[in-house]
């Protein structure tokens, strides 16, 4: 198909093809957002600090991670200080995650008027099924008007530019307008199942920012309580909307045979595919069985770079240069079916052109993997991807 007529057929198409992935995603759609990138975790962070500081009626917060470390401790001095004034402040943050971040973190924190709820605290009576539950969002809403949203944790290695293997990269958003009201919903959804109370401000309606965007935003969320794979299936469907371009960022990829089906659908149709996962992975049984992906997607003409110099951990996907998915998700059985997790969905040229911009500059600072290259890795690197590769539904 001829790139006159690849355009043509998206243009046609796209309103129905927008239906479609409502309909089977279960997306909540809203109008009129205004969305800021920060491309960079040392971005992110002032400006979610700046937003506590201005808070003036309530803050909700939920994190796979907090960290008591350097940015833990300007977080937590932000938080004490807006309840302080009066602000109420719920902090959820998922046990395992939490894991090795001292209890008295969060008991200085109770004691200076933040509410602070465990997601999925130790329970021996669940077995595995119990360390299995993972709250993997990143999720801040700020009197109903701002909310954040990425892969961003709180801790130092996610604050930084990713400029080495301790300050890692990663990518987060800010939402004004009505899209804040869905994340609201998510956040209050999680809150009360784990026997939060809710406090009476939450029944205040999300009120509209001062001056509205233009940007269309579908949020996505998932989670065990899903009877099917709602991330996933947002992850496909952008896929199949492609007509030019698919290019994704994510740090952990063991996408399984559907998102793979549906990659070399898209190459198949003439879309140019890149994706860009990391040299390095702080986790690198992971990167063991996703190299073990590597042959097939480069034989149907897919690009693989492995971006080097830091950790990448930003999970980004960007169609035709103008809708962009960013978010919590990782492109892995774990997200897919076990996390709760949340994507959110910009449909703007002005947002797909600054993610495209930061993907590029991503894109020149990685190495291409060759398919002759990646053929001549040793036995021993292929015993380990065949050994893993039983136990990926697990990573």
């Amino acid at each position: 198909m001829s790139l006159i007529r690849r355009r043509k057929f998206a243009k046609f198409r796209t309103p129905r093809f927008f239906h479609l992935f409502r309909r089977n995603t279960e997306a909540a759609f809203s109008r009129d957002n205004r969305v800021e990138l920060f491309g960079q975790g040392g971005e992110f962070f002032p400006a979610l600090l700046k937003a506590l500081q201005n808070a003036t009626r309530y803050i909700h917060l939920e994190f796979y991670i907090v960290r008591d470390d350097c940015v833990g401790c300007a977080f937590a001095e932000t938080l004490l200080a807006a309840a302080a004034r009066g602000v109420e402040v719920s902090l959820l943050y998922d046990y395992i995650g939490c894991f090795d971040s001292p209890a008295a973190y969060f008991k200085r924190l109770e004691r200076g008027g933040v509410c602070c709820l465990p997601f999925n605290p130790l329970s021996l009576r669940r077995g595995i099924a119990w360390f299995d539950k993972r709250d993997h969002r990143k999720l801040a809403v700020i009197d109903g008007m701002t909310a954040f949203v990425g892969g961003v944790n709180v801790g130092d290695e996610y604050a930084g530019y990713g400029e080495s293997l301790e300050h890692w990269r990663d990518v987060g958003v800010r939402i004004d307008g009505p899209a804040v009201r869905e994340l609201q919903k998510l956040f209050r959804q999680s809150w009360e199942e784990e026997g939060g109370r809710v406090p009476a401000g939450w029944h205040e309606p999300v009120l509209p920012p001062a001056e509205a965007g233009d940007a269309e935003v579908m949020i996505v969320n998932g989670g065990p309580h899903h009877t099917r794979s709602f991330i996933r299936s947002a992850f496909r469907m952008a896929i199949a909307g492609a007509s030019e371009s698919i290019k994704i960022e994510n740090p952990y990829f063991i996408p399984g045979p559907r998102v793979v089906r549906s990659l070399l659908r898209a190459v198949a149709r003439g879309v140019r595919v890149q994706l860009v996962l990391p040299a390095k992975s702080d986790v690198p049984l992971v990167r063991l069985v996703s190299r073990s992906y590597y042959a097939s997607l480069l034989r149907e003409g897919i690009e693989i770079y492995e971006l080097e110099g830091t950790v990448l951990h930003a999970k980004v996907m960007l169609i035709d240069d103008n809708w962009a998915v960013v978010g919590s998700a990782n492109l892995d059985q774990r997200s897919f079916h076990r996390n709760y997790e949340v994507n959110v969905i910009v449909d703007s040229a002005d947002f797909g052109s600054q993610v495209a911009e930061i993907i590029n500059k991503d894109l020149a600072r990685s190495r291409r993997i060759e398919l002759a290259e990646h053929e001549r890795r040793g036995w021993l690197v292929r015993a380990g991807e065949r050994i893993c590769s039983p136990i990926s539904w697990f990573l």
